[in-house]
């Protein structure tokens, strides 16, 4: 079966380079995302075999270990562990930091020390810490409330660029902080709708750079100079979404374009932003993510950078790129064929009812098409469907449906206006773009009442939405870790997520009668679609009794409907094992309810 195929393809992403070249690699060949070495030479070295996924790691400069960020069953509290390189086979971890009840998110690491960011204050706040290597001792580095969401220290370590959610939805607050006075500058303003980053300091420690949309729709290359306090335009293009990260020769700018999904990445001088050269990496791709990790990592003496390059056609991979010199492929002892019948999308507008056009990328079906549409909704809200792999949308174009992956009114990558077109009393507006495309599939050839919804988290929200508000329009529902009501999620989610889930969705205290109208609970008596469920139990995000009301509601009614739940999964399936056993039952629904 071509899902199992797609599924069982490993997958590597770029983690960090030491002075010496060896990278830290995500890699997932045995199931699940654990940390390997890749030696110059090209040897691997697997470095962890834990049950649960990793989630990120870092080599301490000057010494023979690395830092492991790692959770149990997808609960997301980030425990901080140590390994010995030193050790023969595979390493021990050693306990570093550990509270099975918070979060510790690894964030840098610096010769002798480590920061993390940590909620164990209150459960809610993420306050900065320095934890000292050699005996334990740990600083608090910053405890003035918030989720902090990243931290990007300088260079010389005088200044932390801090990160905050903040009160518009989308946007992100840059706090500086002094690392000797503690004292706190506020770069941009609280209230302010400004989505930033990554950030990324120049080598001299004088300025950052971070992509942000301050005073514009589309995110700018913006550069910050710590002396004088000043932002000035890096960077710009009205048209397109820009990052950039300086290498630590000072020499080059890798700077990342975002374009309709599509990422690219070309060589630039730090001094004066010039084009050198376009990397030489696949078009129709991403070689960089810019709104998640992982992003180009350079080797600490800039020789050479680790990029994390992925498209639908190609499973994440570790490219090395030398500037001026060869860009190479960085694979698994192992690496079976990626399946040939794999096909790149075709981009396209759907109008919507208000005359906003919808982007969306079409994938045709790749075996004997079956007539049936899979529409697959991305999660968020201000996340994105970008031109990267994607198993389940090969698959289902695999299996003889046409698969319609839109960006609806709320995603990132197309400005801020449209990013802000579904915030709060707006919502409903997002799920009326469902609508429009299912009207829109005759003029591509696709049978509008054969069409079926397939999405995950906010994704899985707009799933039931789909089929409770529109319940003449769509066959069947597949929701993974969904939302089936915005009262009760923000009730149940963690408390750390509800204090920024306000913000998008509503405030429990003032807009519950519009939090509830916008709830696909509310109009569970008007669902006839099947629907197919599934959820990790573990999910710190989407409770897992989202799942069970909806399907306790529709089986009293007798709609059919299925749920599987995951004991040892969290917001997702993170497990090979897990994925080849709800999936292809998932497929089988689809096959039999869009016949």
């Amino acid at each position: 079966m071509l899902l199992t195929t797609l599924f069982s393809l490993p997958t590597a992403m770029a983690l960090d380079v030491a002075d010496d070249g060896r990278l830290l690699v995500l890699y997932d060949g045995t199931g699940t995302r654990q940390i390997n070495e890749v030696a110059p030479d090209g040897t691997w070295r697997a470095l962890t075999d834990l049950g649960d996924t990793c989630r990120g790691a870092q080599f301490v400069p000057g010494s023979s270990q690395v830092i492991v960020e790692h959770d149990a069953g997808g609960n997301e509290r980030g425990q901080l562990s140590l390994l010995d390189l030193k050790d023969a086979g595979l390493p021990v971890l050693a306990p570093l930091v550990h509270d099975a009840e918070y979060i510790h998110h690894l964030v840098a690491v610096r010769a002798g020390r480590v920061l993390y960011t940590t909620n164990r204050r209150n459960g809610v706040d993420f306050d900065l810490i320095a934890h000292d290597l050699a005996t334990g001792s740990e600083s608090v580095l910053y405890d003035s409330g918030g989720w902090v969401m990243a931290v990007d220290p300088s260079p010389d370590d005088k200044w932390v660029v801090l990160s905050k959610a903040s009160s518009p939805a989308n946007s992100m607050q840059l706090l500086l902080l002094d690392t000797s006075s503690r004292a706190i500058t506020e770069l941009t303003a609280e209230d302010a709708q400004n989505d930033q980053g990554p950030v990324a300091w120049l080598p001299d420690s004088s300025a950052f750079l971070v992509s942000g949309d301050a005073g514009r729709d589309r995110k700018a290359l913006r550069r910050y100079d710590v002396a004088d306090g000043t932002w000035s335009d890096f960077l710009a293009d009205d048209a397109r979404d820009l990052a950039g990260w300086p290498a630590p020769d000072g020499q080059h700018l890798l700077v990342a374009v975002l374009d309709d999904g599509e990422v690219s990445l070309a060589l630039h001088h730090l001094e004066d932003g010039s084009l050198i050269a376009p990397l030489g990496l696949p078009t129709g791709g991403c070689a960089a993510l810019m709104i998640a990790t992982p992003n180009p990592v350079w080797s600490p003496d800039g020789s050479f950078a680790a990029i994390t390059y992925n498209s639908p056609v190609t499973p994440p991979t570790v490219f090395r790129f030398v500037p001026g010199g060869e860009l190479t492929a960085i694979r698994p002892p192992e690496m079976p064929d990626v399946p040939a019948e794999l096909r790149y999308p075709e981009s396209m507008r759907v109008p919507s009812f208000d005359g906003e056009q919808v982007p969306v990328f079409v994938f045709r079906p790749t075996s004997t098409e079956l007539g049936s549409t899979v529409v697959h909704v991305h999660g968020g809200p201000e996340g994105a469907a970008l031109r990267m792999w994607n198993p389940i949308v090969a698959a289902l174009a695999g299996d003889g449906h046409t698969v319609v992956v839109p960006n609806v009114r709320g995603s990132a990558g197309y400005g801020k206006r449209w990013y802000s077109l579904d915030d709060r009393e707006l919502r409903l507006d997002s799920v009326k773009d469902l609508a429009a495309i299912n009207a829109w599939l005759p003029t591509i050839g696709a049978d509008s009442s054969r069409a079926a919804l397939w999405g995950g988290s906010y994704g899985g929200y707009m799933v039931l939405a789909g089929v409770a508000f529109q319940p003449d329009l769509w066959a069947a529902g597949v929701d993974l870790v969904g939302m089936a009501s915005l009262v009760t999620f923000l009730e149940n989610t963690s408390d750390y997520r509800r204090a920024m889930r306000e913000r998008e969705y509503g405030y429990l205290a003032t807009d519950r009668e519009f939090l509830e109208s916008a709830s696909p609970l509310s109009r569970v008596d008007d669902i006839r679609a099947p629907l197919f469920v599934i959820h990790g139990a573990n999910d710190p995000r989407v409770p897992l009794s989202e799942a069970e009301q909806i399907t306790d509601a529709l089986t009293k009614r007798g709609v059919p409907c299925r749920l599987l739940v995951y004991p040892d999964e969290g917001h997702g399936l993170a497990k090979l094992t897990n994925r080849l056993d709800a999936y292809p039952q998932a497929f089988s629904f689809l096959r039999e309810h869009l016949a």
